[in-house]
């Protein structure tokens, strides 16, 4: 029986509801084969490009070019913007092979353009999720998302109107109008999901330090309430902004606040524990934090969360006592530090897709409204951009997404889709030759570089740290997205091409997409190792590192089953899965596939390997001994894995993870002679 899923990419862009421009696989009868039907759309290759920098543009302003760019490239790719002036977007741009011409003025590019659209779809600037609902509107009515002011002054005319439609305080109401009204007229093949305003840093706002704790800590033995005077900024006029951040940015254990309480001249003028009711008023900026399992607020690595608070006029003294722990860096300003405008990337391919755009946090009524988006489509359908709330956003997005058999493509910050993905690179589909290595009596370990399920890491971050002069030196895997086929081929091509034979490409979690396989529903599981099994054939990748649904008590992850493992096994070419575990204590062989947990030490390299030294005490050398080591790929380059490595000497040997399973699979076969 053929699925509608497959009916849909094989009938092309009227099926999906596509328009003209969009490219699935059609299929030419019987002699298709399915390992080259599309997931991800394409609108053709790109051959000419306007090319622009966007980067010190406000989020209006990109936003209006990202929405034309998606209605423009849709019909064939010629838009091409520089975001952020890191130089990532210049280097891949060659990979295009388009001709290129260059403007100084990126909105010079909207009177260019001006005749491929009808107008513009006004955004309501004090209702934030109606930036989504022009963006999906945008996409149905060939429009731009704009203000009326940008509408006035490049003479668009207006195509529908947002402002006063919609309540800023009741986001349910927002997007099931959108889910009614405009979900029926969207592709069904691709969900968006994206923050429709950003936070952007006020320039030459100073800082004033009023506390650090310089241990690494990570036990909360510190924890205790303390008493911040922030009475020098009390003469700025816009009141006190007390910032909490991490004091150490490499390993994970940022500042972690239990409770507050402030006093104006010695009266309370707020008192809160956050997550709660009572927070809410005083959160200035919490986009960068979390809400922990004690109740409590923190925020890790280059993350922030920012309060604020007004004392009434006249106060001489402000204290702030709040219940701290970890390792909390805390500092105060009388400037606004930020402002909040809208959020413009990847826009550009949910305009072009005719996706429906949503940003519903995964719990409580937001995130049963998910819920509902999800059973409008079916499995295997992707839903590409992220989740609110950061690591708790993720684990409970994921987690829905999963149980109605939906895969994420993390691509919030995928820039110009609409072109890399037409781009013609041949991407190879051959495995690569393993090293040989003799099985001793050591300590294997394989290093891997984790995000890489994150197609705006493999477009960004992953591009910057690859070039790092001491790749090569020590083996390394490195975890991409196998979509990238659909995506990004020439990103994925570029990696291959330049790999060395220290670096091996695997896939990241959990295959053709982010998935927490144990949640999916036990009939459609089959379907999306299948997908995977295909993307991983194309790619020629044989090795898997797979998340699965947390445990019940939320505090751990739970290992594959033989039921997850035996779809896996029959429908993939795996030889292998590491799995997310932290401790590094799995070690399992479900339906014959080798799964093996990652242990990941904090710190940096002198760190890790006191780490390493430590889970391998038990250990007395008589037999070999297995060890999937994680690294952070935020923090980390592969220089400091080549310190680590320098570090280590025997009795560790590190190989790449195809070497690893090979030597571990024959340990296994010699102890069950």
């Amino acid at each position: 029986m053929v699925s509608r899923r497959t009916l849909l990419q094989a009938g092309g862009a009227a099926l999906a509801g596509g328009g003209p421009g969009i490219f699935f696989s059609p299929r030419a009868g019987a002699a298709e084969s399915r390992a080259t039907a599309r997931l991800l759309p394409s609108f053709g290759r790109p051959t000419r490009l306007d090319v622009a920098g966007v980067g010190s543009l406000d989020g209006n302003d990109q936003l209006l070019l990202t929405t034309l760019q998606g209605v423009v490239n849709r019909r064939s790719p010629r838009l091409y913007f520089d975001f952020d002036g890191s130089g990532v977007d210049s280097d891949w741009l060659p990979s295009t092979g388009a001709r290129v011409t260059r403007h100084d003025r990126a909105l010079d590019l909207v009177a260019r353009y001006r005749g491929e659209i009808r107008g513009a779809v006004l955004h309501d600037p004090g209702v934030p999720d109606s930036v989504n609902v022009a963006t999906t509107l945008a996409g149905l009515e060939n429009a731009v998302a704009a203000t009326a002011e940008q509408a006035r002054a490049y003479g668009l005319k207006t195509v529908a109107d947002l402002r006063g439609r919609f309540d800023a305080d009741d986001v349910l109401a927002t997007y099931r109008w959108q889910l009614e009204h405009l979900f029926p007229r969207c592709t069904h093949t691709l969900l968006a999901g994206l923050p429709p305003t950003r936070t952007v840093q006020t320039p030459q706002v100073s800082w004033r330090e009023i506390a650090r704790e310089r241990e690494r800590i990570r036990d909360s033995s510190n924890r205790q309430v303390r008493a911040f005077d922030v009475s020098a900024e009390l003469s700025g006029g816009d009141g006190v902004y007390l910032r909490f951040q991490d004091s150490f940015g490499d390993d994970g254990w940022g500042a972690s606040v239990g409770s507050v309480v402030v006093k104006a001249d010695g009266q309370v003028i707020a008192s809160f524990a956050p997550g709660t009711a009572a927070e809410a008023p005083f959160l200035f900026d919490g986009s960068g934090s979390s809400i922990g399992g004690d109740a409590n607020r923190f925020s890790d690595g280059g993350g922030y969360f920012i309060y604020h608070f007004t004392p009434p006029s006249g106060t001489r003294q402000l204290l702030v006592e709040a219940d701290v722990w970890n390792q909390y860096l805390v500092s105060a300003t009388a400037t606004s530090p930020t402002r909040v405008e809208p959020f413009p990337y990847f826009r550009d391919y949910a305009v072009a897709s005719r996706a429906m755009v949503v940003w519903l946090p995964p719990s409580g009524e937001t995130g049963a409204l998910l819920d509902e988006v999800f059973s409008r489509v079916e499995p295997t359908t992707p839903y590409a951009g992220w989740f609110s709330n950061d690591v708790a956003g993720e684990w409970g997005g994921v987690d829905r997404a999963s149980q109605h058999g939906i895969e994420v493509v993390p691509a919030d910050f995928f820039m110009n889709g609409t072109v890399h993905a037409g781009v013609s690179a041949k991407i190879s589909d051959r495995v690569r030759t393993r090293p040989k290595a003799e099985l001793g009596n050591r300590v294997y370990l394989t290093l891997t570089f984790g995000e890489g399920d994150n197609i705006q890491y493999c477009q960004r971050h992953m591009r910057t740290i690859w070039e790092d002069p001491a790749r090569g030196s020590v083996p390394l895997n490195w975890t991409v997205s196998p979509l990238l086929a659909d995506i990004g081929p020439a990103l994925l091509a570029y990696y291959q091409n330049s790999a060395t034979a220290n670096d091996l490409l695997i896939s990241g979690p959990s295959g053709a997409g982010y998935t927490y396989p144990g949640s999916w529903p036990a009939g459609a599981l089959d379907a999306y190792t299948e997908l995977t099994g295909r993307f991983l054939r194309r790619t020629g990748m044989d090795l898997v590192y797979a998340y699965n649904q947390r445990s019940t008590t939320g505090d751990g992850w739970m290992p594959f089953d033989e039921r997850i493992a035996d779809s896996y096994r029959r429908n993939t070419p795996l030889r292998g899965v590491v799995q997310s575990w932290e401790t590094g204590d799995l070690r399992t062989r479900p339906a014959g596939l080798p799964v093996i947990g990652n242990f990941f030490p904090q710190g940096k390299a002198a760190e890790y390997r006191d780490g390493l030294l430590k889970h391998i005490e038990g250990w007395d050398g008589t037999a070999p001994l297995f060890v999937a080591g994680a690294i952070n790929a935020w923090s980390w380059t592969p220089g400091d894995a080549a310190e680590l490595v320098e570090l280590l000497g025997s009795p560790f040997e590190v190989v790449r993870g195809d070497t690893f399973f090979d030597l571990m699979n024959q340990a296994e076969r010699g102890s069950r002679r």
